[in-house]
């Protein structure tokens, strides 16, 4: 059949039909027509030939033409031809121009026809997967309703009527089985753009999806009067989550419950019974985590910020509560909270306590060559090391009961020639390890650390600044199924990741590999940040 007598309603009526079919754009549908039966059209007048085919969005009129560049002597007739024969087709060409040179209408044989075809199924496919990508790539952190179409080796594909996406088998909750056609409501974690198209994936483990659950279900959060602000799940078993309110007249945790525990409720089905613990934040830390503990009773809690460790102590009938099964309770609090927590009992901690001043009375007899009472009465004060006592203003020493200024003066005196003993014994060891002088100028390094690095083979500043954090704070690493943990060369020194990368950085600038002014830069640039904000907060 040839191209021009071919119904012209007909290519927009299969235009239209495609596009509501794989709801795409009209448009997208009518170009991949054009190419298509471009295409056609060069494997009739050849493959060089720059041919152009347009089809009119409004009547489906057909227009098939070959562009022609303007040339003053013709070396290739496919693309290009003389003035004197552009002229006869536009009298007002010029050398360069491009002319369009009308083509008459052609049969299509079976071949060009089926090469057509594959053009427009292939320019289709790849409108609907952009068409889907672009959908759903905005719609990450959102839940989604679908149905089950298929399952394959545990893991769920989901048919959201606009595509299709996954749910892995590890991102189901435990015991939780789906069969072709079930209603399935899950999160969406991610969208990728692939080869074979966007991929999708769900999850019903993700702790969000518990969050956006508690937005449907309570108006409040979905206002904004009430806010989530962390969420732990051990998925289908337990799971908390913090919330707290900006309306002082409206109960976070009340809400969240709801009207005889109808909310919570509706969200435990959906998790297939999974047991919800909510928690009221409080901006302070121990506060937080002792609500974190519940339904667990906290007697003390020691926090230590550097480390952003917490110790709580809790009733000894109260220990396996606190601590739940297989960890699972404390395990969540720490999640919640993002503290590290360290569970003791009453016993336990009165046990340490008795230890550690124990230690401290000892230490303090032996380097400050005192009686046992006198140990004891300083760590009773709250002394912890020697450099506390050695640089601790005078009039604090002397106002202990018992002291006046002159055992006062002898106390610090004694400390300051332990310290420098010590100082002195390090140093021979620094030297026989063979660690040069330089590494000792370097800042935030102590003698203690000198040696430590001359034991670890780290001798010069050029050896510190080529390390790695992990090199001196240690790493852990799986091996045989088991988490290794190595030592770094700073072990048991308490040294925070933090400082070590600044003592890094430090023998870095030190060695001459960077500028103090280019270590300094990315801070002084926050703090010109952070008063630009303050400022412009100001003058709103």
């Amino acid at each position: 059949m040839a191209v021009v007598s071919a119904n012209r309603l007909e290519l927009l009526q299969i235009a239209d039909a495609v596009a509501r079919e794989k709801t795409i754009d009209r448009g997208i549908v009518i170009a991949a027509m054009e190419d298509a039966i471009a295409k056609a059209a060069r494997s009739r007048y050849g493959a060089e030939t720059d041919i152009h085919a347009e089809i009119n969005p409004r009547t489906g009129e057909l227009r098939l033409a070959r562009h022609l560049l303007v040339v003053e002597q013709v070396d290739n007739p496919a693309v290009e031809i003389d003035l004197v024969g552009a002229r006869r087709l536009n009298p007002a060409a010029q050398i360069g121009d491009s002319i369009a040179d009308t083509l008459p209408p052609f049969d299509f044989g079976r071949i060009a026809a089926q090469s057509a075809k594959q053009v427009i199924v292939q320019k289709v496919r790849e409108a609907e997967r952009d068409r889907q990508y672009e959908e759903f790539k905005d719609r990450i952190g959102e839940i989604v309703n679908g149905a089950v179409k298929r399952v394959e080796y545990g893991n769920v594909v989901v048919d959201l009527g606009r595509g299709e996406a996954s749910l892995r088998r590890d991102e189901l909750l435990p015991r939780e089985v789906f069969k072709t056609g079930d209603r399935i409501r899950a999160y969406v974690y991610d969208v990728r753009r692939e080869q074979r198209g966007p991929q999708i994936f769900l999850s019903r483990t993700h702790p969000h999806f518990m969050a956006k659950l508690f937005a449907q279900e309570v108006p409040e959060i979905y206002d904004g009067i009430v806010e989530i602000k962390s969420v732990a799940r051990d998925p289908g078993s337990r799971a908390k989550i913090a919330v707290t309110s900006r309306d002082s007249s409206v109960d976070p945790v009340g809400a969240c419950v709801g009207m005889r525990g109808s909310r919570v409720q509706a969200v435990v089905n959906e998790l297939q019974g999974e047991k919800i613990d909510i928690i009221p934040w409080s901006p302070d830390v121990a506060t937080f985590i002792v609500n974190a503990l519940a339904p667990a009773e906290v007697v003390k809690v020691v926090l230590d910020e550097d480390r952003e460790r917490i110790e709580v102590v809790v009733p000894d009938a109260q220990l396996s509560l606190a601590i739940g099964r297989r960890g699972q309770n404390v395990r969540l609090a720490s999640q919640l909270t993002g503290w590290d927590i360290d569970i003791m009992t009453e016993a336990e901690e009165s046990e340490r306590r008795q230890k550690d001043f124990a230690e401290r009375t000892t230490m303090f007899a032996e380097a400050l060559d005192l009686d046992e009472m006198m140990g004891q009465l300083l760590a009773s004060e709250g002394f912890a090391s020697v450099e506390e006592i050695a640089y601790v203003p005078l009039n604090e020493l002397a106002s202990i009961e018992g002291f006046d200024e002159d055992t006062a003066q002898e106390l610090q005196n004694r400390a300051l020639a332990h310290l420098a003993q010590v100082e002195a014994t390090f140093d021979e060891r620094r030297k026989a390890l063979g660690v040069e002088d330089a590494l000792r100028e370097v800042p935030g390094v102590t003698s203690p650390m000198l040696v430590a690095f001359g034991e670890n083979d780290i001798k010069t500043v050029e050896d510190l600044a080529g390390c790695a954090t992990d090199d001196l704070v240690g790493w852990t690493e799986r091996k045989d199924g088991e988490v290794v943990r190595i030592a770094g060369a700073l072990e048991g020194f308490e040294l925070s990741r933090e400082a070590a990368e600044a003592l890094v950085m430090q023998a870095r600038v030190k060695a001459g590999w960077i500028t103090a002014e280019e270590l300094a830069g990315p801070a002084e640039d926050e703090a010109e940040l952070a008063e630009t904000t303050e400022d412009g907060e100001s003058q709103a």
